[in-house]
């Protein structure tokens, strides 16, 4: 079989057998294949796009270029759940938690971030000792032990995606839902659990910023799931404004506590107990989503949510007394308030703007490698639909890095913008099942 003749053959809209696809898969993670051929493949893609037998191989062999986690001898339904990402966006620290209190085991393979706050990983590493390199062993144990689990994914799962998504960065070639579907579903897969939830963003916070593009990436990642014999849904989130109030890394860990001791309510608790009581449905623990969402909301108040995060923490090697104390968390020494400038409701807020500040203030990575403050970000206090009167808080921001408080400030006002009425907001778009 020859490398050319599969990009000739996709150039000219054919489509590739399972095999070809498994040749190309299996030869570039050997390195057998050069960059400059697979980025022409890419971009034969990019256009001409694969159909769903296609993206289902590619899938697979993606899974097949690495290890794969077999969590058979942990007891009970293990669930997860995955986020295509946004501002503010801490849903696993809240729901992993309330998932294990209900006798679901959540099982989680989490990354980095690269862009406007840490990844999930980031998060967790705010709370001091907290260990994400855990191994396959002690990923099952502590499973079993705890029933939830958030680790770093191994070198050696899911290889082929390292490489395809460095190429597909540099290339212009990321945002086509074939490769996005296979990127994130070969990971899952990989992992091993019984129920998935995909959490689509869409808005202008989010990589998705249509709902047409929205729904196609969710349907196709749904059936892709369905193929692999993985129960798996989607439902679709507005990224329009920031889901929590806090964003930034040890900001984020503060709120998700403070939601799970039962302190603080808002969208992120809200998307947490929607996902919640869908995988209860999906794994026949409940039998209705009201139900569900009842019973989160005890162990929520019974302070069992709570218990399970620090559970593991502890676990994870964390420091847990943070969790009974937020106060230890580490304080930014630069604090500034913003306040409205006028009054009126909120009518929208530039997600990515307050992200692209919060980076700037040090919670995110302009490029992989980069050192985060952990305690840098931002806490919004008025959302969409808030009244504000001119003077009214609008937001604080903590940071090391004075000569970014000015722009940040700026950045943060012009992202806001008010109305003379009252702007009801659509968090959960649609749900694919």
């Amino acid at each position: 079989m020859n490398f050319l003749d599969i990009i000739q053959k996709k150039k000219e809209n054919k489509v590739l057998s399972q095999s070809e696809i498994e040749f190309f898969i299996e030869n570039y993670v050997k390195g057998e294949i050069p960059d400059y051929q697979v980025s022409t493949f890419l971009m034969a893609i990019y256009f001409n796009k694969l159909n769903l037998d296609e993206t289902y191989y590619l899938t697979k062999a993606m899974i097949d270029s690495g290890e794969t986690v077999d969590l058979s001898e942990v007891p009970g339904s293990k669930v997860d759940k995955h986020s295509t990402g946004g501002v503010g966006d801490t849903v696993t620290l809240v729901l992993g938690p309330l998932l294990a209190s209900v006798g679901l085991v959540f099982a989680k393979m989490s990354g980095r971030g690269l862009g406007h706050t840490g990844g999930t990983l980031d998060k967790l590493e705010a709370i001091p000792g907290f260990n994400i390199n855990i191994g396959g062993r002690d990923f099952i144990e502590i499973l079993k032990k705890s029933n939830i689990a958030v680790i770093g994914q191994t070198e050696n799962i899911v290889p082929a995606d390292k490489l395809l998504y460095a190429l597909r960065d540099a290339t212009a070639t990321v945002d086509n839902v074939s490769l996005i579907a296979s990127s994130i579903l070969s990971k899952k897969i990989a992992l091993g659990t019984d129920a998935l939830v995909l959490d689509v963003k869409v808005g202008n916070g989010a990589f998705m910023k249509d709902v047409p593009s929205a729904v196609e990436l969710s349907k196709l990642m749904v059936e892709l799931g369905k193929k692999f014999g993985r129960n798996t849904k989607a439902i679709i989130t507005s990224m329009e404004e920031p889901l929590g109030d806090a964003i930034g890394n040890s900001l984020e860990v503060i709120e998700a506590i403070n939601i799970l001791k039962g302190k603080k309510e808002g969208h992120l608790k809200d998307i947490a107990l929607r996902i919640g009581a869908k995988l209860m449905l999906m794994e026949g623990i409940s039998s209705s989503e009201d139900e569900a969402i009842k019973v989160l909301e005890e162990k929520i108040s019974d302070g069992s949510a709570v218990e399970k995060f620090k559970e593991m923490v502890e676990l994870q090697g964390g420091d847990k007394t943070y969790i009974d104390d937020t106060d230890k968390f580490k304080k930014s020494s630069i604090v500034r308030e913003i306040y409205a400038e006028e009054s009126g409701y909120v009518k929208s807020i530039e997600a990515i703007e307050i992200g692209i500040a919060s980076r700037d203030l040090g919670a995110g990575r302009l490029k992989k490698g980069d050192l985060l403050d952990l305690s840098a970000g931002i806490y919004l206090h008025k959302k969409i639909g808030d009244l504000v009167e001119k003077g009214d808080k609008l937001a604080t921001i903590y940071t090391e890095k004075e000569n970014e408080v000015e722009g940040a400030i700026q950045r943060i006002k012009s992202a806001y913008a008010f109305s003379d009425k009252k702007e009801d907001y659509k968090l959960v778009i649609e749900e694919i099942d």
